[in-house]
C-alpha cells in the first residue's frame, strides 16, 4: 500500500522530513504557535523525529508511529484559532515542499487530526474547564 500511495502522490520519507522541518521552523517563529512550542518543547531533535514518523504512518500507512496523539493534545492552552493558524502554515509547507498531489494529500489528512483534536481540547475544556489553561 506504501509504495502505491508514493507512486499516486509523489510523496517519500525525505519529503515528509523536508514538510515537517519545514512546517515546524515556521511555527515556532509564529507569533500564534511559537510561544506554545516554547514552553513545551526545550528538544526539538526528539520531537521532529517523532513527527517525521506519525506524518510517515498518517501520509504512507507505515505504521512508524506508536504515540497517542490525543490525549497529548488535550491538555494544550490551544483554540480553535490556534488549529487554524496551525492548518494554515501546514498547507503553506505541502505547498512548497510537495507535489501537487502529494499537497492534496496530506493536507486533507491535517485538516481531519485538526478536526479531531480541536474537538477533544473543546471537549476536554468543556468538562474540566479548570484543568485546561485557555489563551484569550
Amino acid at each position: 500500500m506504501t509504495r502505491t500511495i508514493m507512486a499516486k502522490t509523489g510523496l517519500d520519507e525525505a519529503i515528509l522530513k523536508a514538510l515537517v522541518h519545514g512546517f515546524y521552523a515556521k511555527a515556532r517563529e509564529d507569533e500564534v504557535l511559537g510561544p506554545i512550542f516554547a514552553e513545551r518543547i526545550s528538544d526539538w531533535g526528539p520531537h521532529l523525529d517523532r513527527m517525521v514518523d506519525f506524518w510517515s504512518s498518517v501520509a504512507l500507512m507505515t505504521g512508524r508511529y506508536h504515540g497517542a496523539p490525543v490525549p497529548a493534545h488535550t491538555s494544550l492552552p490551544v483554540t480553535s484559532a490556534h488549529f487554524d493558524r496551525w492548518l494554515a502554515l501546514f498547507r503553506e509547507t505541502a505547498h512548497e515542499v510537495c507535489t501537487v498531489q502529494g499537497a492534496a494529500h496530506v493536507i486533507t489528512r491535517a485538516e481531519r487530526i485538526a478536526r479531531s483534536l480541536n474537538m477533544a481540547v473543546q471537549d476536554a475544556q468543556r468538562l474540566c474547564p479548570h484543568a485546561v489553561p485557555v489563551l484569550r
